[in-house]
């Protein structure tokens, strides 16, 4: 017997005086929290959980590892601490609060809670309604979305794993061969610059 079927039992055995919420309560207080294998040094700990599903979800793990198997969120911490103005690092914290409210009004749980797939659908609904948005009034969200997405392509893409895996690189190109078969000029793959 699960949880959820002990509780429906020990509710009706007790005449439904459990309350919903109270259910909702024990439930989610069974629930594994999510977590992070690198220490954020510009973000909270809850902050580096958000980018880092974040970020997976832009570039998840297939045949060749994710954004978050090369270290990609980690990248990102750094690039915020050492690289953007104090400025655009309080832009991106707002942005990061304002997503993760959108997170609880539409599905009434913090982002970093939600089930995968909801959280893809939610970062895929978020993202086509930004880019479509040209308009000076954007989502408070969308300067977080944007950001994460540009680091996590920049930092994926500049990996070993991106470059090489993923894209073409050669690192000292060898002879001019002109007006060859695709097959014999990498796959399809785009060359890495």
């Amino acid at each position: 017997m699960d949880r959820r079927e002990a509780l429906r039992r020990t509710a009706w055995i007790m005449g439904g005086v459990i309350s919903a919420p109270a259910i909702m309560g024990v439930l989610k207080g069974c629930a594994a929290k999510p977590t992070i294998d690198w220490k954020p040094v510009f973000l909270a700990e809850d902050q580096g959980i958000l980018v880092t599903q974040v970020a997976d979800i832009i570039i998840p793990k297939t045949d060749t590892p994710g954004a978050k198997e090369v270290g990609v969120p980690g990248f990102i911490d750094l690039m915020m601490k050492d690289v953007y103005a104090k400025e655009e690092q309080e832009k991106y914290i707002t942005s990061m609060k304002a997503f993760n409210e959108a997170a609880e009004k539409e599905h009434g749980d913090p982002f970093i809670e939600l089930s995968a797939e909801k959280q893809t659908a939610f970062v895929k609904k978020l993202h086509d309604e930004v880019v479509k948005d040209h308009s000076e009034n954007a989502p408070a969200y969308k300067s977080f979305l944007m950001t994460t997405k540009e680091l996590t392509m920049l930092g994926f893409f500049t990996s070993e794993v991106g470059a090489s895996k993923v894209l073409q690189y050669v690192a000292v190109p060898g002879s001019y061969k002109g007006c060859i078969p695709l097959s014999e000029a990498g796959n399809g793959k785009t060359w890495a610059t």
